[in-house]
Formats: structure tokens, sequence, C-alpha cells
């Protein structure tokens, strides 16, 4: 088994018995889609939610819109087929508490919601999540059965 390091705004891809991982899941969201009947998944960490007001483009796993599209397109040319996709996402957390209601301010919750309406937008079915709370994770993604399991300093580990 290959252990795959997903970096902050990076994205990858991988297929049995291969293990993809993430760390540093503060107010970023961990994806992870699976296609069960080939084993082959992919995960990104985003770290923003939309791209459109960017000038700066040239990482595309850097926000929830194109690393959505990007992933689903990697997993499709290895051979994955989009109607056996769900997936499972984690982090989105407020890890540091603002005196202003500015929505702006809330990036995990941001980017949550970006990531929920790509999925819908794909009819990508999410099967289990961990989200919010303001602690960080680490997440990592097994393609041979599908598990993630979360780790959290604060809150130990779990399985979704």
């Amino acid at each position: 088994m290959k252990v795959i390091r997903v970096k902050m705004a990076d994205l990858n891809v991988a297929q049995s018995p291969d293990m993809l991982i993430t760390s540093g899941l503060g107010s970023c969201v961990g994806v992870v889609l699976y296609d069960e009947g080939k084993k082959i998944g992919g995960m990104a960490h985003v770290m923003l939610p939309d791209s459109s007001s960017m000038r700066n483009k040239t990482n595309l796993a850097k926000y929830a819109d194109t690393a959505m599209d990007l992933l689903l397109e990697k997993l499709l040319k290895m051979g994955a087929d989009k109607k056996r996709l769900w997936a499972k996402m984690a982090g989105g957390a407020q890890m540091f508490q603002f005196n202003s209601e500015n929505d702006l301010m809330k990036i995990g919750a941001r980017n949550t919601e970006a990531v929920k309406k790509k999925l819908k937008e794909f009819n990508i079915p999410l099967i289990a999540e961990d989200i919010g709370g303001s602690h960080g994770r680490t997440m990592e993604f097994y393609t041979e059965t599908g598990k993630v399991i979360i780790k959290s300093v604060k809150m130990g580990d779990k399985e979704l």
C-alpha cells in the first residue's frame, strides 16, 4: 500500500490498495469521492469556497468550485463511474472567534456549503461528514474499503 499525501490546496486520486491522507484541516474542507465498484477514489483539500473573485487561479485545487470539477475529471479519466460515486467530507471548522457577524469571516462554513453545492450539482450523494466545531482534523482514506478515519487531538479518532 502506498500512502499519498494531499497537501493544503491540493488533490490527488488513487486506486486500491493505496491510501490518501491530508492533515491540517481547520477551516479547510477535505473531500473524498469514491467508486466502490472499481475501488478508485480521490481526495481534495479545499482552502476557499469560490474562485470567481480571485485574480490568480493557477491552483485549481485551492477553491471548492474548481477543485471539485478537477477531482471529478481525474476520477473519470481513471475509469471511475460517476453514477457509483459517493462522497465523505470533514473539516469546515471555525478556528478563530470574531466579534463580527460578517459571513465572509466564516470560511469553514462557506467551504462546507460550497462543496455541498458542487456535490448536489454532480448528483453525488454525501454519505458521511464530520464538519464544524473549532478543532483541527486529519483525514485518512483507504481505497480498499472506502473507510475514512478522522483524527483530532481534541476529539480523538472516528470512522466515517
